[in-house]
Order: C-alpha cells, then structure tokens, then sequence
C-alpha cells in the first residue's frame, strides 16, 4: 500500500498488486501534471495466503502419486506395469447368484456316475445340516480325472450353475509368474477369499501345472517356485476345518504325475474317473449337440453313436 506523509495536504490511501507496474504508471501521471507527492511504503501480507502459497506445490504433488498409485493398483491400461500391485493377487473368477452362468448338469450328456457324485457335493454345501446332523463330514477335495475332451470342465461349470454358492475358477497355470514368491501369494489369496465366502468352491483346472511330483528333473533350482506353490496349496488344503465349508475341485488328465501328497486323503478325497461315453452317452452327447439345430428327419442318433467309437464329447 502507499500512503502520503504529509500532515497539511490530503493523505490517500492506495493498495496495489505489482510494485514496477505501479511506479511506472505513477511516474507517467505525475510528469503529466506537474506534481510531486510525497510517497512511502508498506508491505502487508497474509498469514493464509502466505501458507497457501507454501504448502499448495506439496498438496498438488500428494494428489498426483495418490491418483498415480491409485491407477497402477487397478490396472488401469491393461498392461504389465499397470498390475504390478495385483501380482500377488488371485486370477480367479468368482461366480455368484449375480453371475448368469447357463450351464447347468441338463447340459452334461453322459457321465452319469460322474454327475452323481459331484452333485452329492454340491448338496453338501447348499444343505450342510442334512449330513452334518447324521455325524457325516464334508469331503475336503475331489479329483476329475479323465482323457482330454471327456467334459471335466464342463462339469465344472455345471457345478457353477447348480451350486448357488461362490465359485472360484482358475487354471493351475494362473498361478505360475516369472517373480519368486508370487505363485504362493495367490494361492494364499485364493483360499482367503473362499473362506470369506463360505460355503464356497474352488475349480482348479489343469492341476499338473503345479501339482507335479516334487524333486523331479529340479535341475539348477528351476522348480524352486512352482513346488513353492505346490507347498502352499498342500498347507492350504490341509488347514481347513471340518466347518469351513470350502471344497476343491480340480481337474486333470495326466494324474500320474501329480505328487503323491496331493493325492492323499484329507486333501482330495475323492477321485472321480471321467471316461470316454459308451455309445448309449454318445447318443446323449450328439442329441443335446442337435437340439438347437434344423436337421433332417432322416437323422438317426443311434446310427451317429455307433459309427464313433472313441470319441470324446469334444
């Protein structure tokens, strides 16, 4: 501000912002009219804006890394870098009542000894109380087991339609990174939610990836993280409780090579043996395949199922 230091003429009062601009202009309009007032000044300043001002630069750079960070979390992007904070993460798919999953065991052709046994499961968690009641314990682990193309995930995804209870699905290969450690943090992260969900179950696809037998061809260590992996997965199963209500559902066609601690009772309980369909399945298998379709009348199911002997549903 400005202000005159004289006690006889008028004394004004004048607050201004750029102390170069306003001496340029006043000296233009004193010359102007010939005149030559005293002048002093006097610095105000604000406690607010002065803190403004100081701390502003370091609330904008917080509010940058909080959405950077934040976007890297989510994988924003889609790409590696933008999920390197879900890396310990489970892959899983969840499906729920508020997933539409169409899939139901009227879509499974053949397979009945298959279908009974699963679906006992899937009564277990949907009514605990009926076999609980009777002493009975919910098995821990079944084990699909069969050719490629006989309908093991297909049953899987049955069992996601029918069960109306939390479903997890992934495949052993999901659980497989190039970074130490992170096979078995997903693992972890996997039952963790499953038991916060509970009654839940998990369909682990392609189970050899992982559940090779130990100690077999390790040259150089190279199986170091893989059996890290297989060992959370065998401390997992064998963890729960006989009331977590959590069952593990997995699927292979080379269960040979699965170690023999995976195999064991209390982890998978069960072994159910998916086979190629006889003919009488095949004729199942090619009528659910042509119900959708406008075909001849002339089409005989049972002429089909007989001229392919060995064939899978696939």
């Amino acid at each position: 501000s400005i202000f005159s230091m004289s006690s006889t003429a008028p004394n004004y009062r004048y607050k201004f912002g750029s102390l170069e601009y306003f001496e340029g202009q006043l000296s233009k309009i004193t010359s102007e009219n010939d005149v030559h007032p005293e002048i002093a000044y006097s610095e105000e300043s604000s406690l607010l804006s002065d803190f403004l001002i100081g701390i502003l630069p370091f609330i904008l750079l917080i509010g940058v890394w909080i959405f950077i960070m934040r976007r890297m979390s989510s994988g924003a992007g889609g790409g590696a870098g933008g999920q390197i904070f879900n890396i310990g993460k489970s892959k899983a798919r969840l499906f729920d009542q508020n997933t539409d999953v169409k899939v139901s065991f009227k879509d499974v052709a053949g397979l009945e000894g298959a279908k009974e046994e699963i679906q006992e499961i899937v009564d277990f968690l949907k009514n605990p109380d009926k076999y609980t009641s009777l002493g009975g314990k919910i098995p821990k682990g079944a084990l699909l087991v069969g050719p490629p193309g006989t309908g093991k995930t297909l049953l899987a995804k049955a069992v996601a339609g029918e069960a109306k209870v939390p479903f997890f699905s992934l495949s052993g290969s999901d659980f497989v990174e190039m970074f130490v450690g992170v096979g078995a943090s997903r693992v972890r992260d996997l039952f963790k939610q499953a038991k916060e969900k509970s009654p839940a179950i998990i369909f682990i696809d392609e189970i050899d990836a992982i559940g090779r037998a130990r100690g077999k061809n390790n040259f150089s260590g190279s199986n170091d993280e893989r059996e890290n992996t297989l060992n959370q997965l065998l401390t997992e199963m064998d963890g729960f409780g006989t009331h977590t209500n959590v069952i593990v559902l997995a699927a292979t066609n080379r269960a040979d090579v699965l170690d023999s601690a995976l195999m064991r009772a209390g982890r998978f309980d069960r072994q159910i043996f998916v086979d190629l369909p006889d003919v009488r399945e095949r004729k199942e298998i090619f009528e659910v395949h042509l119900k959708p379709l406008k075909k001849s009348k002339d089409v005989d199911t049972d002429f089909l199922s007989k001229q392919t002997p060995g064939f899978s549903g696939a």
